[in-house]
């Protein structure tokens, strides 16, 4: 049986490129900025032996059949903002007291698009490509709010965005109205660092149940399909590795690049049910920042009833005040909330390190993640439900 196939293959060592992408931003479109380019994806409807055959090439670094990707959709979404003048989760990563602010750092969000008009985004250079057949604005709010919280402007008075001078902003719509898959997945991440990324930010999940579905829909027996969904999923994983591992390399001797990702809101721990999911891909995949979801208790914070465990680092993810798509402000929740929390401390992060010898991928990643304190979080947390802990702003 033949199926579409990603292929990642090694190209050589990095070199200045073009690559495609409009600049959209007050001044309206603009020239397209420079890049780098060390690895090829292509395609194929290939069998499984012939996948095997081709991944013994030296040159190629994963095969993996492409899989179904969905929106890590928030559990709540509550459209009466919040009466504090600063979101609660940018007061407790530290930003509101950050002398850094993100200016000259590039953040990419992959995930439903943005609202360009927003008041939020105003001033802000978008350069947006569309992965999709859909229309290039977001449709389902999801990105709008994630980039929000990312790097989005005062709104009405009220703080909502960690890393408020970042002034150029990578937006790739990859998913539409019926998700996506990893294969875009992957063409995102890469366009992201071809133009330039230091942060990528992905709130989104591979649909196994869905792949299954697919193969069963094919004429595939429900055993079989599961028995293939689950290689696919091993292989999704390593490609994802891979890819990660590649930016990694690159990030040693210049533009380090940070993935972050939704753990992913599968867990249940209340009283109808206490069960826990772990980490989803592609967040779960090595070289990926996986993020839990923190809730404000009486007596400190404490993990989300829906976030998944063993994730790396911590965030806010309940009831989260940011941009709505079509204008105003919006609270949502969910492990896709605490993402972009993480990907605006990296930011932060990225302009402290960024005119040192120490802006390397090792010292930023390291820096990152060693900044998350259990300081704060409730008595009697599980350490494979926070991670690290809370992640926080640099103070000086």
């Amino acid at each position: 049986m033949k199926i579409k196939h990603v292929i990642l293959r090694q190209v050589g060592p990095p070199k200045t490129a073009t690559p495609g992408g409009v600049r959209r931003g007050p001044g309206g479109v603009t020239a397209k900025p420079q890049g780098f380019e060390t690895v090829k994806i292509e395609y194929e409807e290939i069998t499984a032996p012939r996948a095997a055959v081709i991944a013994r090439n030296s040159e190629i670094a994963a095969v993996a059949p492409v899989l179904p990707m969905k929106l890590i959709a928030p559990v709540t979404t509550d459209k009466t903002p919040a009466a504090s003048e600063t979101a609660w989760g940018v007061k407790a990563v530290g930003a509101d007291s950050s002398p850094f602010n993100g200016d000259g750092i590039i953040v990419a969000v992959l995930d439903t698009g943005i609202d360009p008009d927003h008041p939020a985004f105003s001033g802000i250079n978008l350069i947006r490509r569309n992965f999709t057949t859909e229309s290039d604005d977001d449709i389902n709010g999801h990105g709008t709010h994630c980039a929000g919280t990312i790097f989005g402007r005062d709104v009405s008075g009220k703080r909502i965005g960690v890393a408020t001078g970042v002034t150029t902003a990578l937006i790739g719509k990859i998913l539409g109205d019926g998700g996506g898959g990893s294969d875009i997945v992957l063409e995102g991440i890469e366009w992201a660092r071809q133009n330039g990324a230091n942060v990528i930010s992905m709130s989104i999940g591979i649909d196994f149940p869905g792949y299954v579905k697919d193969l069963q829909d094919q004429g595939v027996p429900v055993d079989l399909a599961t028995s293939m969904a689950l290689e696919g999923y091993r292989a999704n994983v390593h490609l994802f590795e891979s890819l990660a591992s590649m930016i990694k390399a690159f990030g040693s001797f210049r533009h380090p690049c940070l993935l972050i990702a939704a753990a992913g809101n599968e867990s249940k721990r209340d009283v109808n049910a206490d069960y826990e999911i772990a980490v989803s891909p592609p967040a779960v995949a090595e070289g990926i920042v996986s993020v839990a979801a923190l809730k404000n208790d009486q007596g400190g914070f404490s993990i989300a009833p829906f976030s998944n465990t063993g994730a790396i680092v911590s965030a806010p993810g309940v009831m989260i005040l940011s941009a709505k798509n079509g204008g105003g402000l919006a609270t949502m929740s969910g492990t896709s909330m605490a993402t972009p929390h993480v990907a605006g401390v990296a930011a932060l992060w990225a302009q402290k390190l960024k005119n040192s010898p120490a802006f390397t991928y090792t010292q930023f990643m390291n820096s990152l993640i060693s900044s998350a304190t259990t300081t704060g979080l409730k008595a009697g947390f599980d350490p494979s439900d926070v991670g690290s802990g809370l992640i926080r702003a640099p103070q000086v």
